[in-house]
């Protein structure tokens, strides 16, 4: 069963960090790309990171730069988002998703996805 599943969610002050893990399962790891999304008002869902396994190549949305990095284990077939100097937000789940498609940050370019983990960033 193909699968992608989240965790290292949780409640944070701004200023702090979080790193967010996604377990890949029932696929050939090494040959997708993974990207991390989050809600975006009334765009539904904006890509944050993506680490392409194919070329090893990273990209990230601006308002992430020089703060999130994302990686990529292929030993544990589980991607990361290392979330640093967090800023404060509301409640926002947090999704990984498998592709290698596309336009890095269009959801279109995804076909399975995770659950969704939640991050709270307090002030």
């Amino acid at each position: 069963q193909v699968q992608l599943v989240e965790s290292g969610g949780g409640l944070v002050q701004a200023g702090g960090s979080l790193r967010l893990s996604c377990v890949a399962s029932g696929f050939l790891f090494g040959n997708y790309a993974v990207a991390w999304f989050r809600p975006a008002p009334g765009k539904g869902r904006e890509g944050v990171a993506c680490f392409n396994n194919m070329d090893l190549s990273t990209y990230y949305a601006r308002s992430v730069k020089g703060g999130f990095t994302v990686s990529m284990d292929k030993v544990k077939t589980t991607a990361y988002l290392q979330m640093d100097n967090l800023k404060y937000e509301g409640p926002a789940a947090y999704y990984c998703a498998r592709g290698g498609w596309g336009s890095w940050n269009a959801t279109t370019s995804y076909d399975v996805w995770g659950q969704g983990t939640q991050v709270t960033v307090s002030s």
